[in-house]
C-alpha cells in the first residue's frame, strides 16, 4: 500500500506531538529529581518542590499528558479522516 502525502503528514504530526509530550514525561521524572537540592529552595504549599512533585506534582503533570494526547490525537484523528466515527 502506497501512504499518501497526507498520512506522511499525519504521522509527522503524530510523531512530533509525541515528542514533545515525551520531552515533558523527562523534564518532570528525572531533571526535577537531578536538581532536587537546588529545587528545594522553592516551596508548595509548605513543602520542597522536589519533594512535591516526587508526592504529587509529578502524577497531575502525567494525567496532564494523557489528557491531552487523547485530546489531541482525537482532533488529528478528525482533521484527516482516520477517528472511529459514531456509527
Amino acid at each position: 500500500m502506497q501512504l499518501s502525502e497526507k498520512h506522511h503528514e499525519y504521522w509527522r504530526k503524530n510523531l512530533r506531538l509525541t515528542a514533545v509530550l515525551l520531552a515533558i514525561w523527562f523534564v518532570v521524572t528525572f531533571v526535577v529529581i537531578y536538581f532536587a537540592p537546588q529545587l528545594n529552595a522553592i516551596s508548595i504549599m509548605g513543602f520542597p518542590f522536589a519533594f512535591y512533585m516526587g508526592a504529587q506534582g509529578a502524577l497531575i503533570v502525567y494525567v496532564a499528558i494523557i489528557w491531552y494526547y487523547a485530546r489531541a490525537m482525537n482532533k488529528m484523528d478528525r482533521e484527516y479522516g482516520v477517528h472511529e466515527g459514531d456509527e
